[in-house]
């Protein structure tokens, strides 16, 4: 068979052979240092045991201790979970495991245990783990049929792992044994892969035990989760406990608490922000901000509802290819919100046979007969025999009703404000903007504070222009984002192109059009001058896009301004205008969002900033402290003057020392303080101190006045003494 590696050249080896022998054959050095193999084979890509048998004609990539490498990482951190189950298990062997995947920045395993796992059992724990390591046992792969499998879990008795292996795919279930073979040692049920060893794990380090449900549902008995990392190089975990430690002190959640900024409330709605005064004006600097950009750049405002008619997001594609991350839709009869009830029960039937299915499906069939009952015979409904092909008719029959949905994209809305009159290519370019709420529904276990929500505010643009028009809007574009992130003083940040992969079905539009926004993206990347890499299969379902993935102070990555281009929707609803030649033709859209979503870009400038803001950004600017009530009068012209001068100014004349009231200050994080005492009153200066503790002396109050407004001008040119 033939191996073709990441450099191009290809390698003859023999039928069966592994990634340990395509490694052997380059060099004993590669061998030693790998752990797995990344196989791309018909249009699939894998990752497999470093032992494994290739399957045949493949494209390879060698993983090896590699602790910049996520898919290395992926095999390190799976591998560790495994070994942190077996020591939970040896230590308390009550315990059920649930199930332990990789995460980004770590690994957990959900356990099933009565006793409380705290922080104190964490040492305990770690030691097991680095005995197991240091015995070096191989992790074995060993596969039985479904057939085989299923008894085994039955007769162990843990519940949670016989549901996971009637749910995974295929005929054959996978086992994984820490030991030389099958009944020698720890084994799990798992795809897979890991490493050949226990010893190739390097670093390692236990973090927090939290609570969770199975898959998620609160209905079901609570577990724990015990969360960990691992790196192949002691020195990589350091540096990542480090980061850890220097993420926690910047916790967005923690610093909007102490600064005010926002709260979610659980009455309210998990993943629902509500904007306290302080943030709401963080959140108005940004969007006066960009609105000026925009409408400085022919953009123009529209608005839209919260809500539309189901048929308006299933035309635009968003609804059904959304469906599991939206809300459940508002039909307006009662059958159809009849049906969609059973189907959301069909949906969490059990993927393979078992017990659990047919209990499951008896309850479907329960609902289904009451449905049929009270509207009337469904086609195909009784001769529906399994949950898959009952889901089929229950869709089916759902298509056909109407209702409405909570916007979870506005671009729907943008083509329809299009759609509204008659256009020209002398009305071209029209660029609609909107700060736009719009709902997806996170699964609870993945919300986290203002970063990942169900309710959010996209401050999306979209574009309507003619082909030859294209290059030079998405170049304005690009550099509108640039704008936005200079201003917040992210300027470390790469660019990711997103491009389709042929081989996959999410995509609409045809390939001429894919190839065309494609060629279009790639030019106006390389003319503006960026660094960008291609990612086949991080396009959107409509088109190609430009994502800025930035990273901030302590070098986290997040992806923030996105630019899409779309040939699909203009096609989809229609859209035409009059061309030079009186014929109609096809606009093209671009999707465009510099912040992403305000409540995420706000997290992210928390966390970047620490909460201590840019003075053009500060909720409080500037804060007027006395040191005694002889001063009171004067402190007070100075707060006047500072607001007639358009600063956001507090001012505090209480009988409290003067070191408190600074200190109260800088723990709000206010850029400047300005001390009033009898000196600065007889004189008419204020006395600046910011918000690090320094004292930057005394000042007119015209001169600090003035350096506030050039700082706030050029965002960013500091006051000087």
């Amino acid at each position: 068979m033939n191996i073709t590696l990441p450099d191009g050249s290809v390698l003859a080896m023999d039928a069966g052979a592994s990634t340990y022998d395509v490694a052997g054959k380059i060099g004993p050095r590669l061998a030693g240092a790998a752990i797995a193999g990344k196989v791309q084979a018909d249009g699939q890509e894998i990752i497999v045991d470093l032992h494994a048998p290739l399957p045949g004609d493949c494209k390879l990539t060698i993983l090896t201790t590699d602790d910049t490498n996520p898919d290395s990482l992926h095999v390190l951190r799976h591998s560790t979970a495994h070994v942190m189950a077996e020591a939970v298990c040896e230590l308390f062997p009550q315990t059920k495991l649930v199930y332990g995947p990789p995460v980004e920045d770590g690994f957990y395993y959900d356990l099933d245990l009565d006793r409380s796992l705290t922080p104190d059992d964490f040492e305990k724990i770690e030691a097991v783990m680095q005995r197991i390591i240091q015995e070096d046992r191989p992790f074995v792969r060993y596969e039985l049929p479904r057939s085989e499998a299923l008894p085994k879990l039955e007769k162990e008795g843990n519940r949670y792992k016989l549901d996971n292996a009637e749910r995974a795919d295929g005929d054959m279930l996978s086992f994984y044994v820490t030991g030389e073979s099958r009944g020698q040692g720890f084994e799990d049920l798992c795809r897979g892969p890991h490493l050949p060893r226990t010893g190739r794990i390097g670093a390692f380090k236990l973090r927090q035990v939290s609570g969770s449900h199975y898959r998620g549902d609160v209905n079901e008995k609570a577990l724990q989760r015990l969360y960990g990392t691992a790196f192949f190089k002691p020195k990589a975990l350091k540096e990542h406990l480090r980061q850890l430690e220097e993420a926690r002190a910047r916790d967005h959640r923690a610093i909007g608490r102490e600064l005010d900024l926002f709260s979610i409330d659980p009455e309210v709605g998990s993943g629902l922000v509500l904007w306290h005064p302080k943030g709401a004006i963080v959140r108005m600097l940004l969007e006066n901000f960009l609105k000026f950009e925009m409408l400085l750049r022919g953009y123009r405002p529209v608005y839209s509802p919260n809500i539309g008619q189901l048929n308006l997001y299933r035309r635009s594609g968003h609804y059904p290819y959304y469906r599991d991350s939206q809300f459940p839709p508002l039909y307006e009869t009662d059958r159809g919100r009849t049906l969609l009830s059973l189907l959301q029960t069909l949906e969490r039937v059990p993927a393979h046979a078992g017990p659990q299915r047919d209990e499951a499906f008896a309850r479907a069939r329960q609902l289904a007969d009451a449905a049929v009952a009270v509207w009337g015979e469904i086609p195909g409904l009784a001769d529906a025999e399994t949950p898959e092909t009952m889901i089929t008719v229950i869709d089916r029959e759902l298509q056909q009703e109407d209702g409405y949905l909570l916007k979870p994209m506005n671009c729907p809305h943008h083509v329809h404000i299009y759609k509204s009159q008659p256009r020209s290519y002398r009305d071209l370019p029209i660029r609609y903007f909107e700060f736009g709420n719009v709902y997806r529904y996170e699964q609870s276990g993945e919300l986290s504070g203002m970063v990942r929500v169900r309710g959010f505010t996209q401050d999306d643009a979209h574009l309507f222009c003619t082909p030859d028009q294209l290059l030079d809007e998405m170049r304005s574009t690009i550099q509108l984002t640039l704008t936005v992130l200079d201003a917040v003083n992210l300027t470390d940040y790469r660019v990711r192109v997103g491009l389709r992969d042929p081989d996959s079905s999410k995509y609409t539009g045809s390939p001429e059009s894919w190839d065309q926004a494609e060629e279009k993206i790639r030019a106006a990347v390389g003319e503006s001058g960026l660094n960008a890499t291609e990612e086949r299969g991080e396009a959107a379902f409509y088109g190609p896009k430009i994502d800025f993935v930035v990273r901030d102070c302590i070098k986290r990555e997040w992806q923030l301004g996105t630019i899409q281009v779309d040939y699909n929707l203009p096609e989809r609803f229609d859209l035409t205008y009059i061309g030079r030649d009186n014929r109609p033709h096809r606009p093209i859209m671009i999707h465009r969002a510099p912040f992403g979503s305000l409540e995420r870009f706000v997290g992210i400038l928390i966390e970047h900033f620490a909460g201590a803001f840019p003075l053009w950004l500060a909720p409080i600017q500037v804060a007027v402290v006395t040191i005694s009530d002889k001063s009171e009068a004067y402190a007070r012209e100075v707060y006047d003057a500072l607001v007639r001068a358009a600063l956001r100014v507090e001012v505090d004349v209480s009988s409290d020392k003067i070191g408190p009231k600074k200190h109260r200050c800088r723990a709000l994080k206010i850029p400047y303080i300005l001390v009033i005492g009898e000196q600065e009153a007889a004189e008419g200066t204020v006395n600046v101190n910011d918000r690090e503790g320094r004292s930057l002396g005394n000042f007119s109050l015209q001169k600090f006045v003035d350096g506030c407004l050039l700082e706030i001008a050029t965002r960013g040119k500091k006051l000087e003494s």
